[in-house]
């Protein structure tokens, strides 16, 4: 870790996140994981001047991009970013502002790598019966350059083809069968699978990560609304940030972020508006010691 990378990890900085982050020096954080306020939908303890109070859509989407220009300036060049943004609904009209917001930032220089799919295990019911009740967020994956820090490894998951929860046709019963794949498509040709050795063809690790996490919400005491799931940071912090790195988040909130980038052994930078939730997330790192 670099000089001005140590001067400012493991601290928690109070403060409108675009006007800290233009305090920082480039180039010192490793990754960033975050979920900023969502348009419309909370007003965190009445913050004059708060993320996600804008007049309009297309305004909260600037005011985002002015932040993640600044993450972007002070990620490294193999940094990373990990978005989670939810929708919002006004006069019936889904907004798509997790979409627009992503589109946005590709615009800017970002690559967008993937969208993820946080299935919310244990959404809030919801009283309409006009459409389907949303129980899923996006987690969009952005990178500053072409060669960006990814752990796929670290995040792998189990095999599903050879286990009581495969849906492929057969089954089980393609396993060891010379010939048992006989698919002309992407396969054709793989020795290890039409000489029945799928085992071959299988990384020990795990298959790799899928883009549909099936995640519950969290609580926090103290907290009065639903904080970040730490399984969730966990698997972006894994990907994103190589060990002993700096993970920032600039909507930090109750501390979920830094709690996480500690406990995997990384190192944290944290910002939020709110100096209750500064203090939230102190009293929460501290504890957790």
């Amino acid at each position: 870790m670099s000089r001005a990378a140590a001067k400012i990890a493991d601290t928690i900085r109070c403060g409108d996140a675009l006007t800290v982050l233009r305090e920082l020096p480039g180039e010192v954080v490793d990754c960033v994981v975050t979920s900023p306020p969502y348009f419309r939908q909370r007003d965190y303890r009445g913050q004059r001047g708060q993320v996600g109070q804008e007049k309009t859509p297309a305004d909260y989407i600037a005011r985002l991009r002015g932040v993640f220009g600044e993450c972007r300036r002070v990620l490294r060049p193999t940094g990373t970013a990990w978005l989670v943004l939810g929708d919002k609904y006004d006069d019936l009209r889904q907004l798509g502002l997790p979409w627009r917001v992503a589109l946005a930032l590709a615009d800017d220089g970002w690559i967008l790598r993937a969208d993820c799919i946080w299935h919310k295990l244990n959404a809030m019911p919801s009283p309409t019966r006009s459409r389907p009740t949303t129980d899923h967020e996006y987690v969009f994956f952005l990178a500053k350059g072409p060669d960006y820090y990814y752990d796929a490894d670290a995040i792998r998951e189990p095999h599903v083809t050879f286990t009581e929860n495969s849906r492929m046709r057969g089954g089980r019963r393609h396993f060891g069968v010379r010939g048992g794949t006989p698919e002309n498509g992407k396969n054709a040709g793989s020795n290890n699978l039409h000489d029945g050795r799928w085992d071959q063809a299988f990384h020990p690790l795990g298959r790799n990560k899928r883009t549909v996490w099936s995640i519950p919400l969290s609580k926090f005491r103290g907290a009065h609304f639903a904080v970040f799931p730490e399984p969730l940071v966990e698997l972006c912090v894994k990907a994103g940030c190589p060990a002993g790195g700096l993970v920032l988040d600039p909507f930090l909130g109750s501390g979920t972020t830094a709690v996480v980038a500690r406990r995997l052994g990384r190192h944290y930078l944290g910002i939020d508006a709110a100096r209750e939730y500064c203090a939230l997330a102190r009293r929460r790192l501290k504890a957790e010691r």
